[in-house]
């Protein structure tokens, strides 16, 4: 499904974006959360970088508080310095991948069935590639965008940004110096839902808000003794007691404003009655199909268990055991979630934050929402902006930090049928090809009426 004009000629941009995307993915920038293993983002940084200075940009290498991890950024100026700088951000980092599981492999950026595939295709490669498209289009066009535009191209983000966004607001504020705004990932993708007059509307999801991340780990201690005595003092069974409380509670339903706008264009949009009241609101929710999944997860907080470890042999009960639960919280529920948490653990199970991000949340409204939205009805007559809540975190929670107002928005055309929250750290990630060439043409018109 295209809403492409018959008549349109491809800019620079869009021819060259799916080959930009295919060779991106061909860099092994596996975060493993660990300094040893990590690797690659120092090496796709220069290639960016080499990118940009075929066409004329000049361009600083950071590295963020470790050797190879690597950020770039290049400035354009724009026709009026006065205003504030838009940023727009993308991370080289993505989750590791196994092979052997995959139909091809996943680091070799195959472009096949309408498709390129590989880790990181929309998470968040895809993007890193439609701002090099842009940038490059812009530059050796001699095309001037009306202010200043910061492209960052991030390390770390898939550990937290400790080794990119985070160390960069803490010891590199000065390369944000002028940014008031800044786009990102995880946004603009289109939702295809039937209209109450038996038409289609695409609805592109913009982020406006993020829940809060933050990992905790449990840890329970006993006496250590011989597995065939009777024990009462286990730590394993007290820490697999808490955890099972923590990770079988339901928090309580909260409806954010993001939230509550996004339930409401939707509804207008489809006639569905979105009442928080419903004692049947997952079931309606259902009926929008793979993105419930991310709508579902911002209606509560959630505390998922995901690491477990304990003992060293079969017969030793061990004396201690502890556990890693990741917790994504609601705007202004931290407190009360903390002491949710305390009640179900129980006082024998300490718990502390291993990460701890705050969560986001702005409004949806200004020029730069006006510029998203006419970019959108400019190339996709049906389609529409509505703001949404990320159920997960990007680097917009290290720049909020300096004041910068954040969104996600990297527009991709979807076909109804995909499963995009799927692809999302899942087997066989790839983008639509057409989607990649849409999002660039989009991304080309916001940038000249932002």
């Amino acid at each position: 499904m295209s809403s492409l004009d018959p008549t349109h000629q491809p800019s620079r941009a869009e021819n060259e974006v799916v080959d930009l995307v295919s060779r991106l993915i061909r860099f092994d920038t596996s975060n493993t959360g660990d300094l040893a293993t990590t690797r690659g983002e120092r090496e796709c940084a220069e290639w960016v970088a080499g990118q940009l200075h075929e066409v004329g940009y000049d361009t600083e290498y950071v590295e963020s508080g470790a050797p190879g991890r690597g950020n770039l950024f290049a400035r354009l100026p724009g026709a009026d310095p006065s205003r504030g700088a838009l940023m727009l951000h993308g991370h080289l980092d993505v989750v590791p991948a196994e092979p052997a599981d995959w139909s091809v492999h996943p680091f070799s950026g195959a472009v096949e069935n309408g498709y390129v595939w590989g880790r990181g295709a929309v998470d968040m490669k895809d993007m890193v590639g439609m701002m090099i498209a842009v940038a490059r289009y812009f530059k050796a066009e001699n095309i001037v965008p009306p202010r200043d535009l910061v492209f960052a191209f991030l390390a770390d983000e898939e550990a937290g940004g400790t080794y990119g966004s985070q160390w960069l607001v803490q010891h590199r504020p000065d390369l944000f110096d002028g940014i008031t705004e800044a786009v990102g990932e995880v946004g603009g993708f289109s939702l295809t839902v039937p209209r109450r007059d038996g038409g289609e509307r695409r609805l592109y999801l913009v982020e406006t808000a993020e829940k809060g991340l933050s990992w905790m780990r449990l840890t329970a201690n006993g006496r250590a003794g011989h597995g065939s005595f009777l024990h009462e003092d286990n730590a394993v069974t007290e820490l697999a007691q808490a955890v099972a409380r923590l990770g079988t509670h339901t928090f309580p339903l909260v409806i954010a404003d993001s939230v509550a706008e996004f339930l409401a264009v939707v509804g207008e949009e489809t006639g569905l009655d979105f009442d928080p009241a419903s004692p049947d609101l997952d079931g309606t929710l259902a009926k929008l199909g793979s993105i419930a999944r991310i709508v579902g997860a911002t209606l509560r907080d959630t505390a998922n268990p995901t690491m477990l470890h304990a003992g060293y042999k079969a017969n030793v009960i061990p004396q201690t055991a502890e556990a890693v639960v990741d917790c994504r919280i609601l705007p202004g529920r931290r407190a009360e979630f903390e002491r949710t948490v305390d009640e179900l653990i129980g006082p024998n199970v300490t718990r502390e934050w291993i990460t701890s991000l705050d969560s986001y949340e702005t409004t949806f409204d200004g020029d730069l929402v006006d510029a998203m939205n006419a970019a959108i009805e400019a190339h996709d007559p049906i389609g529409r902006t509505v703001p949404y809540m990320l159920s997960g975190g990007t680097d917009a929670k290290a720049f909020a930090k300096l004041g910068i107002r954040c969104f996600g928005f990297a527009p991709l055309q979807l076909p109804p049928e995909l499963d995009f929250a799927a692809l999302f750290h899942g087997v066989d990630e790839r983008v639509p090809i057409d989607a990649l060439r849409f999002g660039t043409r989009v991304m080309e018109h916001f940038l000249m009426h932002s």
